[in-house]
Order: structure tokens, then sequence, then C-alpha cells
């Protein structure tokens, strides 16, 4: 189990690396031939080769020299080939003054034994409108 739990961090790990080189390649082979990627404006790419070219054309452009950070909040794993993995983390030239961002990762161990990103949907944040709907609603307010 800690050996899954540490390979599932590393998945993680390797897709931010392969991002904060610009490696749309390397950043696509993370993912699952089936894969899907929901960006945070909408976008979705289906597919780890859709996924790595789609952002080498990003890296190479509006994303260029931009780093991903990335922390894990939580993992919950569901049989021994599968896990959803909570993040919080942004992206930004320098150092992120806030990690703005959420994601959720599904996992899954495939045929060959490696991990792989099945599926990641990417949220941006809004504090004012969480605040709103706290205060006017405060049982809406997560326990965390």
């Amino acid at each position: 189990m800690t050996t899954d739990l540490t390979a599932i961090q590393d998945v993680i790990a390797r897709s931010q690396e392969a991002w904060n080189r610009g490696d749309g390649a390397a950043y696509g082979a993370c993912f699952t031939a089936d894969a899907t990627d929901v960006t945070f404006v909408g976008t979705l790419y289906q597919g780890g080769g859709e996924v790595g070219r789609a952002h080498q054309a990003l890296f190479d452009s509006f994303l260029k020299g931009t780093k991903l950070t990335v922390e894990i909040v939580g993992i919950r794993r569901y049989g021994a080939d599968a896990a959803v993995v909570v993040t919080r983390g942004d992206v930004a030239k320098g150092t992120p003054k806030k990690l703005s961002k959420l994601a959720t990762y599904t996992v899954v161990r495939e045929a060959d034994g490696q991990w792989r990103i099945a599926a990641v949907q990417k949220t941006q944040r809004k504090p004012l409108m969480e605040a709103v709907s706290f205060l006017f609603k405060p049982a809406s307010k997560p326990a965390k």
C-alpha cells in the first residue's frame, strides 16, 4: 500500500516536473491513452497524446517559462488500481502568491503496472463567491 501511495504521488510529481521543463511529450506520457483533461477555462483534451501535443503548443507560447506548483490535499484509494487525488496548485512565472486552483485527478494502475492520470478536472477558486455563499448559507461551508 505504501509503495502504491508513493507511485501515485510520483505520477503527479512527474506531471509537474514535465510542465516545469516545458516538455509536452513527457507531460502527456503521464496520462492514459484515453484520459480526459478538463482545464480551468473549460477546454477538454482527450488522450495522453492530445494532452501532450496541446500542452507543448501552450508551453511554446502562452505558458512559456511557467512553473506548476502542486500540493496534494488528499488521496483516496478505490480498490487496488484506482485512486482520486485532490490538489491545490497554480501556474506562474515565479512562485505563486497563493494556490488558487483545485484539481481532482483520477489515477489508475495500467496493465504495465504504471500509475497514470485517467482524468483531471481543474477549477479556479472564487474566494469572494465562496465568502458570499458562506455568509448567506453558513451550512454550505465545508468542514476544512
